[in-house]
């Protein structure tokens, strides 16, 4: 493992994307995978390491039981391990998994680092079958301070509403981190799937950095769209996870994203004209 990195707040941070591919109901491997995950970031010098939706369970679920054998709480020994493996260090870790909570299931996904699970999201978006499986969370999404900048998570169908992002703009987020399962859709040759470039567009429209971590493989016939993705302030991709490579890593410098100035008249949140944003629109 490298010594820790620079946290100056000017200094690059390394932020790694794993895109793996989880078994579904096979909760040992899944966390293995994870693990292994961790540990090969870190050795590459990352800061910040984003792991993909549910992570620990796998995604297409038969029906609720079998959603319920893999779920955990942030007291299972698979946090303890990603607590002890960051400890020493200043590293991050977002990573999907399947919470159980009382008779309850959740989408979830944790911030951790060397003092453990910092923060549990509660996903707030269900996507499709996921309703007959999981509650949805009732709480805006977090942003964590860490050493290297705030984080702001979302997961994955939490993206299609610009308000999400929007609100972790304004509540400081430097980055968004956003472990997703993006199901492979057709789309017009040569052209970004659709999922990546509303990314990119939430980026630019906010000044934030977005870090996508999706999953690979094929479970129970569903294919994924492999859009692991790092985006910067700018709406750019400055890493992508390629047909020979599973990880997207990038050096991102995100204390940029606290600087919302686009010309020396105009600023991203600044311009906002938040007097008019609750009046109706007229109908003409």
């Amino acid at each position: 493992m490298t010594a820790p990195r620079s946290t100056s707040p000017s200094a690059a941070t390394r932020v790694v994307c794993e895109q793996l591919a989880p078994r579904v109901g096979d909760l040992a491997y899944n966390t293995q995978l994870a693990r292994d995950a961790v540990e090969r970031a870190l050795g590459e010098g990352a800061d910040i390491v984003v792991l993909p939706e549910l992570t620990t369970s796998g995604y297409v679920f038969t029906d609720v039981e079998e959603a319920r054998r893999t779920a955990i709480d942030t007291g299972h020994a698979f946090f303890t391990d990603l607590k002890n493996m960051l400890s020493g260090t200043t590293g991050v870790v977002v990573l999907g998994f399947c919470e159980a909570a009382g008779d309850r299931l959740f989408n979830s996904a944790a911030v951790v680092d060397a003092e453990g699970v910092r923060v549990v999201y509660r996903k707030t978006h269900l996507w499709d079958r996921e309703t007959l499986f999981f509650t949805p969370g009732d709480r805006m999404a977090p942003v964590v301070t860490t050493p290297h900048g705030r984080i702001g998570v979302l997961i994955c169908y939490d993206m299609e509403f610009p308000e999400m992002p929007r609100r972790l703009a304004t509540a400081g987020a430097d980055l968004i981190a956003v472990p997703t399962n993006w199901p492979r859709e057709e789309r017009p040759a040569d052209e970004r799937p659709a999922e990546i470039i509303q990314a990119q567009a939430a980026a630019r429209a906010n000044g934030l950095h977005i870090a996508c971590a999706d999953r690979s493989g094929t479970e129970r016939g569903q294919e994924w769209t492999r859009g692991t993705a790092v985006i910067n302030q700018y709406g750019w991709i400055t890493a992508a996870a390629t047909g020979t490579g599973h990880r997207a890593v990038a050096d991102l410098f995100l204390h940029l994203s606290r600087d919302k100035t686009l010309s020396p008249h105009n600023d991203l949140l600044a311009d906002r004209r938040t007097d008019l944003y609750l009046q109706e629109s007229p109908l003409l």
